[in-house]
């Protein structure tokens, strides 16, 4: 049986890649920052804040204590600000560069003692060409750098299949936080979820464009 570890599994994405894991057997994961928000099963929970390294280095040796191996691995947290720049506080940057890039380096580099040599590494970006708006500074450069670091990183591993991921706009309550209307083409949590575990099946790898 197959295992899954989701980073961020208490949020719209996070939570329609564990139902779909669940629906097909997989051991399911979760790693949350809040537990109250998770609403889904998963087999194990734990609880971490991803920009603390410490944190997270101890959080996957507890894991380790629970299971032999990773097959399936996910970095699906974020979070998203809209400040204009000269008005945006350096904690809010930090914040946002932390959930969205940050979370992502160091929960990659210490969850590598539990992965298989065949596991499939996700990463939830975004279309970064597309977000260059007024009041999306922060969040553009952070999907951006994090597609750069994912490519970059599929260089440095060309053994692990490493996927960035690049949905349009996604239904999820992130759209609360931000003074826009959703597209109404935006799609569905589940159909992204449904897309990436496609792309486990069948060995993809490199960027999946979901638009």
């Amino acid at each position: 049986m197959a295992t899954a570890m989701i980073w961020g599994a208490s949020g719209g994405m996070g939570q329609a890649l564990l139902t779909k894991l669940n629906s097909e057997g997989f051991t399911t994961i979760a790693v949350i920052r809040d537990r109250e928000k998770l609403k889904t099963p998963a087999d194990f929970i734990f609880e971490a804040d991803f920009s603390n390294p410490v944190q997270v280095e101890q959080i996957v040796y507890r894991i380790s204590q629970e299971v032999e191996e990773i097959d399936f691995w996910c970095y699906a947290a974020g979070d998203i600000l809209s400040a204009k720049a000269a008005q945006m506080k350096p904690s809010e940057w930090d914040r946002i560069l932390s959930a969205n890039l940050s979370g992502a380096f160091f929960t990659y580099h210490f969850s590598q003692i539990l992965m298989t040599e065949n596991a499939h590494l996700f990463f939830l970006g975004a279309v970064s060409e597309r977000l260059r708006l007024p009041g999306l500074s922060v969040y553009a450069a952070a999907k951006a750098g994090l597609e750069a670091f994912v490519t970059a990183l599929s260089k440095e591993e060309r053994k692990k299949r490493i996927t960035i991921v690049r949905p349009g706009a996604v239904n999820t309550a992130l759209w609360d936080k931000v003074p826009m209307s959703l597209p109404a083409d935006a799609a569905s949590p589940e159909k992204v979820a449904s897309k990436i575990l496609e792309s486990y099946h069948t060995g993809f790898k490199g960027q999946l464009d979901l638009v």
